[in-house]
């Protein structure tokens, strides 16, 4: 078989699908941005799928020798065998709170599945509120990206350890724990793959459509905010990546293994590290709510970092945040509002950044490796005014990610260049 060259990385966020072709040099060839369409989920997923293919360079499509998908952490679907959604998909910030004392009941504590938006809860819900004639269709549980890798090579049923976390899945093991084999739900649980490894090609008809080659392999995917910090540049146990998109996640590549229900805290394997963190509900979701981007980079511009706020918010959408405070019922605090545009702004900028130095000092409280470095990702990484804010408050260097992009870390984690092992 012919090697083909290239890897494409596909990160589909809570704004956009976006995507990136890269060679095993690291050398970027082709870029791709754009919102999903206005249908309804997982439809909207699939066709920004389809359109990102269909956008690929002639020349450069027949090249891309293996293709690796990342998708928001607990956003989950439930399909019948055919891989069609019986429901509307959950989102990763949608709570089952209906459902948490049942999962708390068997998840142990510090478990990440012990949480109202953990793919757990969502999963435990339908099942207690779907009618019997929906839930006797079910075959599988299956995540953003696990749900759109296999609209590429046509296997239902599989996921990764990566998105698997909070579904209870124990990845000190790689099995699923016994306290969920023979509950009522766990037919419909995926089998669960390494991030990176192999799946198998494109079908055909996926081959066909978009000129693809057919060796073109798919490989298990992972969650966005770990794609963007494989593509951050963090290498070394204390370096730390802040994905400032929609929402804010903080992750800490550390020595030790820190699992910390109680704020929202889990880790990840990477090697022979972890990667422990958490994501906030807060982030750019709560600037947008109240400010274009047009209007967010002038008003930066107007805002003194050396001159501190009065204002003490706590910015959130709706009510629920999962770290540093888990707390599926706490108020946003956003108030008061002074007249002056700006100046809310610095406070939201503030408010934020508190959250993350918060969040990285519940990190190395509870054993994590202490922190020497952030590398910033995500959109909010390009506002200037909002990393002196963070500097402010955070005393280790912040430097920008070498790629701001989950994609290009997709694209690295399809090419193998960061191995996964278990060791």
């Amino acid at each position: 078989m012919t090697t083909l060259p290239l890897a494409l990385g596909i990160d589909f966020g809570t704004s956009g699908v976006r995507a990136a072709v890269v060679d095993p040099q690291r050398h970027l060839y082709w870029q791709y941005r754009q919102g999903y369409p206005d249908l309804p989920a997982p439809d909207c997923w699939r066709q920004g799928l389809f359109a990102l293919l269909e956008a690929m360079p002639g020349a450069i499509a027949p090249q891309i020798g293996r293709v690796a998908i990342d998708g928001t952490s607990a956003t989950v679907l439930l399909c019948n065998p055919a891989g069609e959604s019986l429901t509307p998909p959950l989102l990763y910030n949608h709570p089952c709170k209906e459902s948490l004392e049942t999962v708390k009941a068997l998840a142990p504590a510090q478990s990440p599945a012990a949480s109202a938006t953990s793919s757990l809860a969502k999963l435990v819900w339908w099942h207690q509120t779907l009618p019997p004639a929906v839930w006797d269709q079910a075959a599988y549980l299956l995540h953003q990206a696990d749900w759109l890798s296999a609209q590429l090579h046509g296997q239902w049923g599989l996921s990764d350890y990566h998105n698997s976390l909070k579904l209870g899945y124990n990845v000190g093991n790689l099995s699923y724990p016994n306290w969920m084999q023979g509950q009522p739900w766990s037919r419909v649980l995926p089998r669960v793959l390494a991030p990176g490894e192999l799946v198998g090609c494109v079908t055909e008809t996926v081959a066909q459509r978009f000129g693809l080659s057919p060796q073109c392999q798919v490989v298990a995917g992972t969650t966005d905010s770990i794609a963007a910090f494989l593509a951050s540049g963090a290498r070394d146990p204390g370096d730390g990546v802040t994905s400032l998109g929609s929402t804010l996640v903080i992750k800490l590549l550390s020595e030790q293994r820190v699992d910390v229900g109680e704020y929202g805290i889990y880790s990840h394997r990477i090697g022979n590290h972890w990667l422990v963190g958490g994501a906030s509900n807060s982030g750019g979701a709560v600037l947008e709510k109240f400010f274009d981007r047009a209007a967010l980079g002038t008003l930066s511009q107007h805002i003194d970092p050396a001159v501190p706020t009065e204002l003490d918010y706590y910015p959130l959408v709706q009510p629920g945040e999962r770290f540093p405070i888990n707390d599926p019922a706490l108020a946003p605090c956003l108030s008061p509002r002074p007249k002056d545009d700006s100046a809310f702004l610095h406070g939201l900028l503030v408010g934020i950044a508190r959250i993350e130095q918060r969040g990285y000092e519940l990190l190395t409280q509870h054993g994590a490796s202490p922190l020497r470095q952030i590398y910033t990702a995500g959109g909010g990484a390009a506002n200037e005014t909002w990393r002196q804010l963070r500097a402010n408050l955070l005393p280790v260097p912040i430097k920008s990610a070498a790629s701001a992009e989950a994609a290009v870390g997709s694209a690295y984690l399809a090419l193998g260049l960061r191995k996964d092992p278990i060791e």
